[in-house]
């Protein structure tokens, strides 16, 4: 889509598009994720080229504040494979484009005991790389513990209805045919 027609598309009241390009499931597993923010990346061309191609992982990534900015360090993006000697380092450290309220709001916040920014998404919108950083706090063994049971509570619900809705008659049991 051309700029322009992106422009104008944007300006008609429609939302840009978002395509994803990796997400930190194991974010929400290890962490309470407290708040939720939509930043710019500072990247070079060959970095775009590459999160085009997917090559992206944020499984240790994290965010720190330093000073009066923020950066997002040990995110792989992968080198990009049609690149020359100029290609990017893949785990350098990236600014992250925020408000300057939001910066000082987070800075405040992090330096609450326990909480850190954890990037749990990274995506194009309207045709620009966005990252979605989570403030967080980490969670203990006995939650982890706790969450596990009960998503496994709530499968064995689910897959009890299941059986219900469809009519069965339970494990090893007879369902009535028209020749009874």
């Amino acid at each position: 889509m051309p700029r322009a027609a992106r422009a104008a598309a944007v300006a008609d009241g429609a939302a840009p598009r978002v395509k994803l390009i990796s997400s930190n499931r194991k974010a929400s597993h290890d962490f309470h994720l407290l708040e939720r923010h939509e930043a710019g990346i500072a990247l070079v061309g060959t970095e775009v080229k590459s999160l085009r191609q997917k090559a992206a992982n944020l499984q240790d990534a994290y965010g720190a504040v330093e000073g009066d900015e923020v950066f997002l360090y040990n995110c792989h993006i992968a080198p990009y494979e049609q690149g020359n000697r100029n290609n990017h380092e893949p785990r350098r450290k990236r600014r992250l484009l925020l408000h300057r309220r939001e910066i000082e709001r987070l800075k405040g916040r992090v330096l609450e005991k326990g909480l850190t920014l954890i990037p749990t998404r990274l995506y194009f919108k309207g045709g620009r790389v966005k990252v979605e950083i989570a403030l967080a706090r980490g969670k203990r063994l006995y939650d982890k513990r706790v969450a596990i049971a009960k998503r496994d509570s709530d499968r064995e619900v689910q897959r009890a209805m299941r059986g219900r809705v469809h009519g069965s008659a339970g494990r090893g049991g007879r369902r009535a045919t028209r020749d009874d």
